[in-house]
C-alpha cells in the first residue's frame, strides 16, 4: 500500500465512514462512485433548501429593495432634469426678449443719433460755408488790393526806368505826362 492509501485507511478507522474505507481500498474520484449518490442527493437537497431560503428570504429582499430606491432616485432626477430644463427653456425664452427689446432699444438710439449728428452736420457745413464764403470774399478783395497795388508800383518802377533811359540815350528829361502815356500803352499791350 502507497502512504495515501495508508492514510485514507487511517482516517476511515478514526472517522468510522465505510465510504471512507473504500475510498483507501479504490483510489478514484467518491463523487463518480455510485454508492455515495444518495448522500450526495441528500446534501445537494439540503443546501438548495438552504440557499434557496437565504436568497428569497433575506439577499433578495434586500437587492430589490436596492433597485426600487434605484428606480426612485433615476424617476427623481429625472423630473429633477425635467423641471429644470423647463426653467432653462423659460430662461432663454426671457433671455431672447429682452435681447430682442435691447435691440431695439439700440436700433431707436442709433436713430435718434444718427438723426442728430446729421442735423448737427447739416448746421455746421452751412456754418462752416458761410465763412468760407466770406473769407473768400475778403481774400479775393485782398487779392485785387495787392494786384492794384502791384500794378501801380510797376508803372511806377516803369515809368521811373523810362524816364532815366530817356534821359541817358537823348540827354534830355522826357515829361511824365508822355512817360506815363507809353507805360500805360505798354501795359494794355498795345
Amino acid at each position: 500500500m502507497s502512504v495515501a492509501a495508508q492514510r485514507l485507511s487511517l482516517a476511515a478507522l478514526l472517522l468510522g465512514t465505510p465510504a471512507l474505507a473504500r475510498a483507501a481500498d479504490n483510489v478514484g474520484m467518491p463523487q463518480l462512485d455510485p454508492s455515495g449518490f444518495v448522500p450526495q442527493l441528500v446534501w445537494l437537497a439540503i443546501v438548495f433548501t438552504v440557499l434557496y431560503l437565504v436568497l428569497s428570504r433575506v439577499v433578495l429582499p434586500r437587492v430589490g429593495e436596492v433597485l426600487e430606491d434605484r428606480q426612485a432616485r433615476i424617476a427623481d432626477d429625472l423630473d429633477a432634469a425635467e423641471k429644470l430644463k423647463a426653467d432653462a427653456e423659460k430662461a432663454r425664452g426671457d433671455y431672447e426678449a429682452a435681447l430682442a427689446k435691447a435691440r431695439a432699444a439700440a436700433q431707436e438710439a442709433a436713430g435718434k443719433a444718427r438723426e442728430q449728428v446729421a442735423a448737427e452736420s447739416t448746421s455746421r457745413r452751412a456754418k462752416v460755408d458761410h465763412e468760407l464764403a466770406e473769407k473768400t470774399r475778403a481774400a479775393e478783395a485782398a487779392i485785387a488790393d495787392a494786384k492794384s497795388k502791384a500794378l501801380a508800383d510797376i508803372r511806377a518802377a516803369a515809368a521811373e526806368v523810362a524816364a532815366t533811359a530817356v534821359q541817358r540815350i537823348t540827354g534830355q528829361p522826357a515829361s511824365a505826362d508822355t512817360i506815363a502815356a507809353a507805360v500805360a500803352a505798354a501795359a494794355r499791350g498795345a
